[in-house]
């Protein structure tokens, strides 16, 4: 069994959507050492093994950074740090974002399991109680957490409108997954008046707003011409509509496919 970290953070927000006391902080906090993600990881664990299979690791999605040493390196390390940990808790292998992080992952997993796998250690340690696997993380929610999540799921909505899976985005490997984390995020921080850090509400008003500003910048960064050229503005109009929505939109990909067609019929331009 996989410890797939951004499909399981999505059902647990997509879940508990009506539930006020299961709001989540930025999705930068909500990380696999605390929580319910820490009682997740233990329980597959331990489940794997009492049945002889293997416990595989999550994706860390962290990518090379081409041009920025510094950057590179801490990305690097921080790859190094979550193998560390998942090895180290009991996994048996793991997977990564990009080929060039596999020497990386392989490192640690040959320098600390000494074997082919972990199936011996059977984790009985590992004691984990409901209470655990809904705990939901301490953290804040931030304006920069707000447009991350903005610009992220804009962005990789609009490359999957285009055929594409997944997407880096800041240095790091955007998939279905994490979009639905950021739309699902939006929903959840809206529709339950959460605060950001500095006290202001979440309003759907505030997140057209900075919308808006993150649109403006895509704009300003790919140039008028390749934004146009592209769907940006399909994808925010769907995004903000799914952001929105009284009801929450089982799946993002559900709401965009019937777009996608019409762009494949018509050469790349939606219809009229």
């Amino acid at each position: 069994m996989n410890c797939g970290r951004w499909d399981y953070i999505f059902s647990f927000i997509k879940k508990f959507r009506s539930r006020s006391d299961f709001v989540l902080p930025d999705r930068s906090q909500v990380t696999m050492d605390i929580g319910f993600l820490s009682a997740y990881v233990d329980l597959l664990i331990r489940t794997c093994h009492r049945r002889g299979a293997h416990a595989i690791g999550g994706m860390s999605a962290f990518i090379p950074i081409k041009n920025d040493e510094k950057a590179n390196t801490l990305a690097f390390e921080k790859v190094k740090q979550d193998k560390e940990r998942e090895v180290r808790a009991g996994h048996d292998g793991t997977w990564v974002a990009h080929p060039g992080l596999v020497s990386v992952a392989k490192e640690v997993f040959d320098k600390e399991m000494t074997g082919p796998n972990q199936i011996q250690r059977l984790r009985q340690d590992a004691i984990v109680t409901q209470k655990d696997l809904l705990s939901v993380p301490l953290g804040e929610i931030s304006e920069i957490g707000l447009r991350t999540n903005i610009s992220v799921g804009i962005q990789y909505l609009e490359a999957w409108l285009r055929g594409k899976g997944s997407v880096p985005l800041y240095n790091l490997m955007e998939d279905a997954a994490t979009a639905e984390i950021c739309r699902a995020q939006l929903w959840q921080w809206i529709n339950h008046k959460a605060r950001t850090s500095d006290g202001s509400p979440v309003t759907e008003f505030m997140v057209r707003n900075l919308m808006r500003q993150e649109l403006d910048k895509l704009i300003g960064h790919l140039g008028e011409e390749r934004f146009y050229a592209g769907q940006y503005q399909l994808a925010s109009e769907l995004f903000g509509r799914m952001i929105t929505a009284e009801d929450f939109p089982e799946f993002l990909t559900l709401v965009a496919y019937e777009h996608l067609l019409e762009l494949e019929r018509n050469g790349g331009k939606e219809a009229k």
